[in-house]
């Protein structure tokens, strides 16, 4: 991590602790939604349509989120959504979510798919993943400041700095983009 990506983080730490917000343990908001899948979810090869499972992701992102900041909170973005296997008409489908890290307004939610037949007793499958950032919002749509996410155990505390990285990462993708749109823009470019 470079020094500047450092001084954000900290400072983005600092902001979070500057808060009289007291901190949520991960376990406070984690949250598992299921459903089973029907023939109205499927897609033309007859496998559930990955938008189907996108929207159960976005649901149970949005429930911790609401969960751990403690009222309205909207979908930022999406990372990384990782379609694993296919997910089949009459498989149940679980989605876990919960908090991997939180900033001054926003929360990274991780999601976990996972599938299994509803009339078999077989263990279940993982099928997805996914990332997403939600900033809570205010009754005016404003963004307002979350609690910290306390991170309980090893694997809480491993998906935070996971989180941190890929923040960085998104962070610095945005300033790329920006900054060769701004390129273009001077060398006279209307893209």
């Amino acid at each position: 991590m470079s020094a500047r990506h450092m001084v954000e983080a900290m400072t983005d730490q600092a902001r979070t602790a500057e808060s009289d917000i007291p901190g949520k343990p991960t376990s406070a908001s984690r949250t598992t939604l299921s459903h089973i899948m029907t023939h109205n979810d499927t897609n033309l090869l007859g496998t559930v349509h990955g938008g189907v499972i996108m929207k159960l992701v976005d649901d149970a992102a949005g429930a911790v989120a609401g969960r751990h900041s403690g009222g309205p909170a909207v979908t930022a973005s999406m990372d990384e959504m990782a379609f694993l296997e296919p997910v089949r008409v009459g498989d149940l489908v679980h989605v876990n979510a919960q908090v991997n890290w939180t900033g001054r307004t926003s929360m990274e939610i991780g999601v976990r798919v996972l599938a299994e037949r509803w009339n078999e007793s077989t263990p279940a499958t993982q099928v997805g993943s996914a990332y997403l950032v939600f900033t809570a919002v205010d009754a005016d749509g404003r963004p307002r400041a979350v609690p910290p996410v306390l991170p309980e155990t090893d694997r809480d505390r491993r998906r935070y700095q996971e989180a941190q990285i890929r923040r960085t990462h998104r962070l610095a993708r945005r300033r790329a983009i920006r900054e060769l749109r701004e390129q273009r823009a001077a060398q006279g470019f209307d893209d």
